[in-house]
């Protein structure tokens, strides 16, 4: 069961299919192509770079992956949606946009559901991060693990956000996510959903007032530039996924796929590593820039979305809460 696809990448379908050939055997040679819209300097694209050269190493030569970086075959749903008919073969999407296509990852879109990273990492290793990975294959796609993208929180371009109060009548960006709109709107603001790519324009000429994302990103996007407060209420924990094609998957045979998930695992165990590294890099080099950073007291955000996490009692989501913090 797929979704619904927009008329604009309907009229590309036949020119893509035929163009990316995403699984495409040359000379014994069978290469992956993988596109995602995040900068080269990003250390999810590094972890992607180190699984190009593993797959390589573990197949021997006979695999290879092919990175399209920064946008260059569309926005994130764009790629999820050539995923999904078979055209490309691997992305990275984040989590919340991807509750669209399956609800159970509403969870990551919740907010302070994780204790800390430590927490967070615990849960992703469990069954239950396990089992959440292999939630997308009823709509074609097959979670391959998690890419570390730390903790989200505000920053704002003309005041700072020290309690929940502080957002009464901003315009706050986030992701295409119901449960992040949900989110902003408990804790008085109004969201607005837009596309990465648009932001920095948006947040220059006013459009929104600030937006919500983990250091690396805002500082890569020189988002920081336009938005002088960051307040770390480091209100969720949203990873990272590896998506891929499971047309694609399913037709590879068991030893390329062995080789492909050891490659996979080398990888985003890498990109962790370097993931705390590049988040303490960019804070300072955000605050450096005369960015104010605030360091707010949780508790009154915390309390601001506590019904919210509360309507979920009952549900396969709220089982799903229970469940993580008990771990």
């Amino acid at each position: 069961m797929g979704v619904k696809l927009n008329p604009g990448l309907q009229t590309l379908l036949l020119p893509l299919a035929l163009l990316l050939a995403s699984c495409a055997p040359q000379d014994d040679v069978t290469t992956l192509k993988l596109g995602h819209a995040l900068d080269t300097g990003h250390v999810v694209h590094k972890g992607m770079v180190y699984m190009a050269e593993r797959l390589d190493y573990y197949s021997n030569g006979k695999m290879r992956i092919e990175i399209y970086p920064s946008g260059q075959l569309g926005a994130e749903r764009e790629l999820v949606e050539l995923l999904q008919i078979g055209s490309l073969a691997m992305t990275k999407v984040s989590s919340s946009p991807l509750e669209s296509f399956v609800p159970e990852m509403k969870i990551f879109s919740l907010p302070y559901v994780f204790r800390d990273r430590s927490h967070f990492q615990k849960v992703l290793a469990s069954d239950i991060g396990k089992s959440l990975l292999l939630a997308p294959e009823k709509v074609r796609l097959r979670g391959m693990g998690y890419y570390d993208a730390g903790a989200r929180s505000f920053y704002t371009t003309e005041k700072a956000i020290n309690r929940p109060a502080d957002l009464k009548g901003l315009k706050i960006r986030v992701q295409k996510s119901e449960t992040s709109v949900q989110m902003i709107a408990a804790m008085g603001g109004a969201a607005t959903p837009i596309a990465w790519g648009e932001l920095y324009t948006a947040l220059q000429q006013g459009v929104v007032d600030g937006a919500e994302n983990n250091p690396p990103s805002l500082y890569l996007s020189r988002q920081y530039e336009v938005c002088k407060y960051y307040s770390l209420d480091e209100h969720t924990y949203v990873p990272d996924i590896l998506l891929m094609s499971l047309h694609i998957w399913e037709n590879l045979s068991p030893q390329q796929q062995d080789w492909l998930q050891q490659a996979v695992d080398d990888s985003t165990a890498y990109q962790g590593q370097l993931w705390q590294q590049a988040s303490d890099e960019a804070l300072a080099a955000i605050e450096a820039s005369g960015v104010k950073i605030v360091h707010p007291d949780k508790a009154p955000f915390m309390a601001a979305v506590a019904d919210m996490k509360a309507a979920y009692s009952g549900t396969a989501v709220g089982d799903l809460l229970d469940a993580i913090a008990a771990q």
